[in-house]
């Protein structure tokens, strides 16, 4: 009988990058809309992991209401840029207001960098990912990945904030990389293969 994870997330795109990341395990992998779960969730943490905590407890918690016994994921993860005292951090998704646009977004970004150089762009992806297994178990994982702020935005492969993060390392944005390299670069990838590795021991117990 396959293990049901529940990803605390509506976002297609990370849904996409999650399902390939866990591939290869014998779990369901569902959203909160394809489990039925419509709650609003109040981040009000000032962390990465506490913001990620308090959106699997509230998951689970809805979860369990239903009768559901599944393993709840939520994940808090955005852009800290240095050169702008780590902005916006724990507000990436709700900078500039929560229904604008990343275009408009990545723009302001760029725009504050103007006249910079590159070697003093540096930024980060940082993401915490909470597990609530159905036993009341919460574990909490947290990567990173180092880059810079680009001139302009550039790929189609990303979302987000991904236009405008270069890798030096491929000389290119997250945005212009195939998705099965960036999910072994991402921040997002290595907290998820980390989580995995827990789900799986935790699964074949």
């Amino acid at each position: 009988m396959k293990t049901t994870i529940i990803f605390a997330t509506g976002n297609a795109g990370k849904m996409r990058e999650i399902r390939m990341i866990m591939e290869g395990m014998n779990v369901e992998i569902l959203s909160m809309k394809e489990a039925g779960i419509e709650i609003e969730i109040c981040e009000d943490g000032t962390t990465f992991e506490e913001n990620a905590g308090i959106k699997a407890a509230a998951v689970a918690a809805a979860a369990a209401e239903r009768g559901m016994k599944a393993i709840v994921l939520a994940d808090d993860s955005g852009l800290e840029v240095d050169y702008l005292n780590k902005e916006p951090g724990i507000y990436s998704a709700r900078y500039m207001g929560e229904d604008t646009s990343y275009r408009i977004k990545n723009a302001n970004i760029i725009s504050r960098l103007e006249g910079v150089p590159m070697e003093q762009r540096t930024a980060r992806f940082v993401c915490a990912i909470a597990a609530v297994f159905p036993d009341g178990e919460s574990v909490v994982k947290r990567a990173t990945m180092e880059g810079r702020i680009g001139y302009e935005e550039e790929g189609s492969n990303g979302f987000g904030y991904d236009p405008i993060f270069i890798l030096p390392k491929y000389g290119c944005s997250t945005a212009a990389l195939p998705p099965d390299v960036k999910n072994e670069e991402s921040h997002r990838g290595k907290a998820l293969r980390a989580m995995k590795a827990v789900i799986e021991e935790k699964i074949t117990v």
